[in-house]
């Protein structure tokens, strides 16, 4: 292991450690165990903005010659502010080498990236999207995720969130279903109460009849007995 690469190492083990004890709102990163210049973030889309509940993986990779030289950016998950698996454009990246600052850190490059991912400033690997598809693409994003072995290694978290969500997605058809059959007997009792009102109420009808036509023979009766 190089000097450089070595300063890197223990640069980047210094943000870990700051991350750990100072998280950042809505964003998650780690490196890969088995090499510390490539760390994957994860973003969640904040509150009352296109990307509300999405989860965005990503990647940083840092040059062995960190902190003095920026990371390269890339985003995994479709979001509709960013092509995928491309280089991104910015001032904390490796673009532009003569804006980067050397006491940025892992949380400070992750934080701009946030902050432009919620702005419309075009850059080089931006691309435009309605809300309305960035939306689609935030509800789509975790079973996107599901499919790197990389994310399911780094975030395993995020499994049983997928599973927990379809879990109660698939317990919402059976409690519609229940209060159907609530709703059937219900509908069944109400049966059973009001027949036999119906029917009393019919016989009732047939005996004040039957009654009357008796008081009228009757006295017909007696009319031409005198």
């Amino acid at each position: 292991m190089g000097k450089a690469e070595k300063s890197a190492m223990l640069r980047l083990q210094s943000d870990l450690r700051k991350l750990v004890e100072e998280p950042v709102p809505y964003i998650e990163a780690i490196p890969e165990e088995n090499n510390i210049l490539n760390w994957h973030y994860v973003f969640t889309g904040p509150p009352d903005s296109p990307y509300e509940g999405g989860i965005y993986h990503g990647m940083l990779r840092f040059p062995t010659h960190y902190p003095f030289s920026p990371p390269s950016i890339f985003i995994f998950t479709p979001n509709g502010r960013f092509e995928l698996n491309k280089r991104i454009c910015l001032s904390i990246s490796d673009y532009h080498p003569d804006t980067w600052n050397p006491s940025w850190c892992v949380s400070t490059i992750l934080t701009g990236l946030l902050s432009f991912m919620l702005d419309n400033v075009e850059t080089e690997g931006s691309i435009n999207t309605s809300v309305k598809i960035k939306k689609i693409l935030a509800k789509r994003s975790l079973a996107f995720n599901l499919k790197s072995k990389m994310f399911n290694t780094l975030f395993p978290k995020y499994i049983t969130k997928f599973e927990e969500k379809n879990e109660n997605k698939r317990l919402e058809p059976i409690k519609s279903v229940s209060m159907e059959k609530i709703s059937d007997n219900v509908s069944n009792e109400m049966t059973w109460y009001i027949k036999p009102l119906q029917y009393l109420d019919r016989y009732c009808t047939i005996g004040v009849v039957f009654l009357f036509f008796t008081v009228i023979a009757t006295y017909i009766i007696s009319n031409a007995d005198s």
